[in-house]
């Protein structure tokens, strides 16, 4: 049996070997996506895509079958139905793409804005696909972007450890101009 040049194993006692086997994979067994020989990636491997890409994308398709369904039950019925519905799933994607890679920059009040102008402009839509009046809609999108927004704020505010900013508007030490006096004890 040929191993590669590099990965040949020096005599070792067995209890070091033993404790260098435990927990891990060896690359020649498919852990390391990476070759061993160039240092290049081997092809037909796959890397994670991350949550900022995939939560979006599965939101929009979410949200694409709901429009499928909403249109649907409002009689627009087969090909015209699925349109409606993909076309709002590559918009809202898009947008929501756009917006969780930028949602870095923003202050949180702005980030919680952003979702809810985004979310309560999609369901204003939606909802004026199944044949409401436009103030109708309009309040409807209204309504749940304003939800959207306490939502999402309650949600930043409450995990400010992991904003990208850090603490929520963290306020510096005071300082005053005049010298400070220790007191001193009775």
């Amino acid at each position: 049996m040929e191993t590669h040049p590099e990965r040949r194993e020096t005599p070792q006692t067995p209890e070091a070997r033993a404790a260098r086997s435990h927990g891990t994979v060896e690359p020649e067994h498919g852990a390391s996506a990476v070759s061993p020989d160039t240092g290049l990636r081997i092809p037909g491997t796959t890397r994670r895509v991350p949550a900022t890409v995939t939560a979006p994308i599965l939101a929009a398709l979410a949200f694409g079958c709901f429009t499928i369904f909403r249109t649907h039950t409002a009689g627009i019925k087969g090909g015209q139905a699925v349109l409606y519905g993909l076309a709002t799933a590559v918009v809202t994607g898009a947008l929501g793409l756009y917006l969780v890679h930028f949602q870095r920059t923003m202050i949180t009040e702005t980030r919680a804005v952003s979702y809810g102008a985004l979310f309560g402009v999609s369901m204003g839509w939606v909802y004026s696909l199944g044949g409401e009046s436009v103030l109708k809609s309009t309040g409807f999108g209204l309504g749940m972007g304003a939800v959207m927004f306490v939502v999402s704020l309650y949600v930043f505010r409450t995990h400010r450890i992991r904003e990208p900013h850090g603490l929520h508007r963290p306020h510096p030490a005071h300082r005053t101009r005049l010298p400070q006096r220790v007191h001193a004890a009775h």
